[in-house]
């Protein structure tokens, strides 16, 4: 539609019967016979050629202008999101350190005291049972209650970690994990290996 309407510059003279065009700098004469109305016309005609394709410019410079407004705007917006990228990723190493540090942090310490023969065979028994309870432990030792409360209340004092928990009417006594993996892999009790395979038998 445009190119339709492009000329590099045309110029009317108006004479008597004749008609004076310019194409690109060379002048040509056409004899036609018209009137001042008619070439009017022409001139009006031309003249509303130029103007659209004048409009037709404008609103390709406009959709150009447009593209990059919006081109800029996209980038702008990325922008924004590599930034907010860049700081969460940092937040999460920050978290990433964080849980490694806890991770990497060393096993509860158990302060303990020595213990006497009995109160290693009241561990034993303890330590090989998930949880058990204090009138099983004397019938297995062949200690009265009494005897096995003394015990029981001498590894406490002594540091032992121990949990009574109940299940119905029944009290248990059961060791903490934490230290009983700790014992297992280092016996930190320092039990004897006789009262250890006494009980384990």
């Amino acid at each position: 539609m445009m190119l339709k309407y492009i000329l590099e510059y045309i110029n009317i003279f108006k004479g008597n019967q004749q008609v004076y065009v310019m194409f690109g700098g060379t002048k040509e004469m056409i004899n036609i016979k018209l009137g001042s109305k008619r070439l009017k016309e022409m001139e009006v005609s031309l003249k509303d050629a130029f103007i659209v394709v004048r409009e037709e410019l404008d609103e390709h410079r406009d959709s150009i202008n447009q593209n990059t407004n919006e081109v800029q705007s996209n980038y702008e917006y990325l922008c924004k999101v590599d930034s907010k990228v860049e700081k969460l990723g940092e937040r999460i190493d920050e978290l990433t350190m964080f849980i490694k540090q806890l991770q990497g942090q060393k096993e509860k310490k158990f302060i303990v005291s020595q213990l006497t023969r009995k109160e290693q065979e009241v561990f034993m028994v303890i330590y090989i049972n998930e949880g058990i309870t204090l009138k099983d432990i004397g019938r297995r030792l062949g200690l009265t209650l009494d005897l096995v409360e003394c015990y029981v209340g001498n590894l406490v004092t002594k540091g032992v970690p121990l949990i009574k928990k109940r299940i119905a009417t029944l009290e248990l006594i059961t060791l903490d994990q934490e230290f009983k993996s700790l014992q297992t892999k280092e016996n930190i009790l320092e039990i004897n290996e006789t009262v250890s395979q006494s009980i384990m038998n």
